[in-house]
């Protein structure tokens, strides 16, 4: 029982339950509630844009800048690669829309798709670190993830058409044949199925059940089928896709600033003292409001530059002038794309699980992580 109630969290049953794990359930319930307004939408109204994309899916990019460029030491030790990786991200991406700009936004699409995946296999690792599990155990929760995220994104390229997309109309390769849907249906079923009978075994034979780790689970099961398969709505899908990622992942890095701030050792480039305002007790706003600022300045130049869209929202941004010359756009976009394409190469680096030495890991736990 003490492990079940005290090991598997990252911090505490409220915080991780609050923050990590529930958000996704609650998108779903939210969007059964609403079925009826929300269930087959075309487009996201202002509010809620500003509220699940903004709010949400952009400022959560910017909250890495605490896990790397604002920290002092991981700017010192990792300089090369936090240098090289945005240079290189937008060298690629000015060569892909200078050959085609649906080249270049398809490929950042299935790449931010990766990373959405791997988040939740991310989170499932961390909720198994340490448990006394065997290797049939491990494949099986990992290969339920990936197929609870896979199954809905496989069916969506084979039904057409869905009223939403991921960045932009036409960024997925669609026309895949329904049987291809079918076969990794009935591969996720018959796999979610082995997956709960193995937990139930496991109960039986007396091992802790796992609340955490079950939690990413079925959230994870439930918010892609829902938002992507069961409903066909923009509003749907978005509220259930930013929010079981973007909070969550503002969280986890909230938590590291927390654990980190007492360390002498590991200061923000304006000091030690910054920690200590940025991720007391009290400062959550403070540090969300940071990530809305970011936010706020990279869609406002969306806006005014390139998409001419809520501009009423964004006041002096909003009167920018359109480029449409593909000369131009041809840098701009992925210079404007550059925070999150930097962010889902960085996450593949700052966050591994298999270097039990890395220092984020002492940080959040005090000792290596054991997964």
């Amino acid at each position: 029982m003490k492990m079940l109630m005290s090991k598997p969290w990252l911090k505490s049953p409220s915080f991780d339950l609050t923050f990590i794990l529930l958000p996704s359930l609650i998108s779903v319930f939210i969007a059964f509630i609403f079925a009826d307004v929300l269930g087959s939408t075309t487009g996201v109204p202002l509010w809620a844009w500003l509220i699940f994309i903004l709010g949400i899916d952009v400022s959560h990019v910017y909250s890495t800048l605490f896990r790397t460029y604002f920290n002092s030491n991981e700017l010192k030790e990792n300089k090369s690669i936090l240098t090289l990786i945005p240079v290189v991200v937008w060298l690629i991406g000015v060569g892909l829309y200078s050959v085609n700009s649906m080249l270049f936004w398809r490929v950042l699409t299935y790449v931010a798709v990766f990373h959405f995946i791997r988040q939740q296999y991310g989170f499932l690792r961390l909720y198994c670190r340490g448990e006394d599990s065997n290797k049939k155990d491990r494949w099986l929760s990992a290969l339920v993830v990936y197929l609870a995220a896979l199954y809905p994104i496989i069916y969506w390229h084979s039904h057409q058409p869905r009223n939403f997309h991921w960045f932009i109309d036409g960024d997925f390769i669609t026309g895949l044949p329904a049987v291809f849907s079918q076969i990794f249906g009935f591969l996720y079923l018959v796999v979610l199925v082995l997956y709960f009978a193995n937990e139930i075994i496991n109960a039986k034979n007396n091992k802790p059940f796992n609340i955490p780790k079950n939690a990413i689970v079925l959230g994870t099961a439930i918010s892609w089928y829902v938002g992507i398969v069961h409903f066909n709505g923009d509003m749907t899908f978005t509220i259930t896709n930013v929010v079981s990622h973007g909070i969550p992942y503002m969280a986890l890095v909230w938590l590291y600033g927390e654990r980190q701030k007492d360390k002498s050792d590991s200061p923000l480039i304006l000091g030690k003292f910054s920690y200590k305002i940025f991720f007391s007790k009290f400062s959550i706003p403070l540090f969300l409001a940071v990530l809305l600022i970011f936010g706020f300045l990279e869609e406002g130049l969306w806006a005014g530059f390139v998409w001419r869209e809520h501009l009423e929202a964004f006041g002096v941004l909003g009167q920018l002038p359109e480029i449409t010359a593909k000369d131009t756009l041809s840098w701009l976009v992925p210079l404007l794309t550059l925070p999150q394409a930097t962010h889902y190469v960085l996450d593949g680096f700052i966050w591994k699980l298999k270097d039990s030495d890395a220092n984020w890991q002492k940080v959040l736990f005090g000792k290596r992580l054991g997964v």
